[in-house]
Formats: structure tokens, C-alpha cells, sequence
């Protein structure tokens, strides 16, 4: 299986490979690891793999302060068009309440309201609209 199954007509989320996202999960310095992917990947199904990686660790309690020292990697992403990465990054930032975040998660709802993403099954301003308002909260 490929490392990601991309939104389809009857679906509107990525699936991702267990065995791959286990792997990253499972390793000693996982955060390290996935920190020095960001840096240098320039493959959108490797970043979302890590994105995704990183989401399910802290659905199992990751600390967040630790989380937080990867904002300058994914930062990089913050000006992305790319809806499945805006997505997570969203998640990842509703979780961890990355105060330099606050202006990005709303730059980015702004750029899809006004240049929508086109040929997609799911709408990114739902997750980034709902992280901008856990912010709020």
C-alpha cells in the first residue's frame, strides 16, 4: 500500500499506511526524526505521513510543550495550498495552541475563502475554522 490514499468521491479524508505510521510512531526519537523530515522533504505524501504521525501522537497524549519546538519546521507550511496539509496542520495546531500560529490558521482561511481549493471532497476551512475557534475559546 502506498503511504497515502488521497480524498476520493466516496471519501473525504487521506488513509494512510499502518505499518508506515506505526514505524514513525514507534521510534526512540520519533519527534527528532520527524522535525529533520520537515526540514528537508519536499514530498507532499512524506510530509503528510509525518503530519499525520504527529496528529495521532498527540490524540495519545504527546506533550504538547515538546510538539510546540516543531513550530519553526512546520511553519514552513503555513503559506501551503495544498488543503490536506492546511488540514493538519490545523489539527496540530488546535492541539497544541501554538500562540504563533493564531495568525497563519487565519491567513489561511482567508486565501481558501478567497481562492477556494478546487477538485477536492472536503472543505480544509472546516478543521481551520474550528482550530481558529478553539483559540478564541
Amino acid at each position: 500500500m502506498l503511504s497515502v490514499s488521497y480524498p476520493q468521491d466516496n471519501r473525504n479524508y487521506c488513509v494512510f499506511n499502518p505499518v508506515q505510521v506505526n514505524k514513525i510512531i514507534s521510534r526512540k526519537n520519533n519527534l527528532e526524526e520527524i522535525d529533520n523530515t520537515l526540514k528537508i522533504s519536499k514530498d507532499k505524501d512524506e510530509i503528510l505521513l509525518n503530519l499525520y504521525a504527529l496528529n495521532v501522537m498527540l490524540d495519545n497524549g504527546a506533550s504538547t510543550d515538546s510538539v510546540k519546538e516543531l513550530y519553526p519546521e512546520l511553519s514552513k507550511f503555513n503559506n501551503t495550498n495544498s488543503p490536506e496539509i492546511q488540514v493538519f496542520l490545523a489539527g496540530i495546531y488546535r492541539k497544541t495552541k501554538i500562540p504563533d500560529a493564531f495568525g497563519p490558521l487565519c491567513a489561511m482561511l482567508i486565501r481558501n475563502s478567497v481562492n477556494p481549493p478546487s477538485d477536492i471532497n472536503f472543505d480544509p476551512n472546516e478543521e481551520i475554522g474550528g482550530a481558529i475557534l478553539d483559540y478564541l475559546a
